[in-house]
């Protein structure tokens, strides 16, 4: 029976033509030819990917390698040199540039009326208070009386004296007569001149009593009221800004002290206010504090609202000008060796260059050595920049 199966399947398997040995070859050919086609299959797949795969690293190796290798753009300037204001920045205190305290200068006595106030404006000898003047009065008023008096006996002297001139021809009155009544009539015209001056010395007085300004200005504090007894020990009873003129009394370093002199312009600015109020500097200290090592520059201010003795203010004085480079905040960087700023060389290298830097405005910052004005500064970005590196410098655009 196995013998039998075996003979159907080689017929089946030759369809009853072929022998076994044929059956056999044939089948290891085709197993051969199965093979190699598999075999060529998978060169052509992996000559597929490593073709792609090339290629897709040669269009992505020029990027990569212009990627890395990409030489930054900076923006640069050339400064140049200009004139820059030379700026000295001081603090201090408000003033009134003459301040005049006025008190009493008769003998003073109750007072009865104030009539000005803080802030007022008055002119010279203007009455300022008024004390009560009674006795004063009647004293002026008796002295007034006594002249009467001293020119009536003066009239009586010089009749008297007339008519003994008249009798002395007749030789009813003796030259010694004559000489008596004479002496009479000088007395009695001295005791006038006497009244007259005691009364005019007592009008002074009563005019002494008032209190007034001695010159025109700005009241800044009143310190008496109606009712108070007053006398010349009383002190000051009002204060005057003299024209009403202030001034800035900056304290200042004695290097700074040293640049200044009378006349120089000058910006105040009181703490608190965005006003600025234009001055001069009037006065320069001739010495200088051993316990601060500062002295004073006193700033004249015009009169203005926002100006008030005993605030505190800002100034910026402007003592010249300086030949320098000016450069914006941005080009100036800092660190423990100090300021510095980087400059492109003409290789296109970063190289860091020391600066010492003068005043900074709002035009931006003077600097007074390390630069001639021709080098290409960085404008920005220098943070991200190291000395060394290749850059393509780009110059600045000039602002319109």
């Amino acid at each position: 029976m196995n013998i039998e199966a075996a003979q159907w399947r080689r017929d089946a398997l030759s369809g009853g033509e072929y022998s076994e040995d044929e059956i056999i070859i044939r089948n290891r050919r085709r197993r051969t030819i199965i093979i190699a086609s598999v075999i060529a299959l998978l060169v052509i797949v992996a000559a597929v990917f490593a073709f792609s795969g090339g290629s897709e690293e040669k269009a992505a190796g020029p990027a990569v390698k212009g990627q890395s290798g990409a030489t930054p753009r900076v923006t640069v300037i050339v400064p140049g040199r200009q004139q820059v204001a030379r700026l000295i920045s001081a603090t201090g205190t408000l003033a009134a540039r003459r301040d005049m305290p006025v008190g009493v200068s008769g003998e003073g006595g109750t007072v009865t009326r104030v009539l000005v106030e803080p802030g007022q404006w008055v002119g010279a000898g203007q009455t300022l208070a008024i004390i009560e003047r009674s006795v004063q009065t009647q004293q002026a008023q008796q002295l007034a009386a006594q002249i009467d008096v001293a020119r009536a006996d003066a009239a009586l002297a010089a009749n008297e004296l007339k008519r003994a001139q008249a009798l002395v021809a007749r030789g009813f009155v003796s030259q010694a007569d004559i000489d008596r009544k004479q002496a009479t009539l000088n007395a009695a015209n001295a005791r006038v001149r006497v009244a007259q001056a005691q009364l005019a010395e007592t009008r002074a007085r009563i005019g002494k009593l008032d209190v007034t300004a001695p010159a025109a200005g700005l009241v800044l504090d009143r310190m008496v009221e109606p009712g108070q007894v007053v006398s010349a020990g009383s002190g000051a009873l009002f204060r005057i800004a003299m024209g009403g003129e202030m001034e800035m009394l900056a304290r200042l370093s004695q290097e700074d002290l040293t640049r200044l002199s009378v006349g120089v312009p000058a910006s105040v600015t009181p703490v608190g206010s965005t006003q600025t109020v234009s001055g001069s500097v009037w006065q320069v200290s001739p010495v200088i504090d051993p316990q601060t090592r500062q002295g004073e520059a006193r700033i004249s201010i015009p009169y203005n609202k926002g100006i008030r003795p005993g605030g505190f203010a800002s100034a910026d004085i402007r003592a010249g000008a300086v030949d320098a480079p000016l450069l914006p905040e941005s080009a100036v960087q800092s660190d423990d060796k100090g300021n510095f700023v980087y400059i492109v060389d003409n290789n296109n290298k970063i190289v860091r260059r020391d600066v010492q830097i003068g005043d900074v405005s709002d035009a931006g910052v003077a600097i007074t050595g390390g630069l001639q004005g021709n080098e290409r500064v960085v404008q920005s970005a220098g943070a991200f920049l190291n000395p060394g590196d290749t850059v393509q410098p780009v110059r600045a655009t000039a602002k319109r």
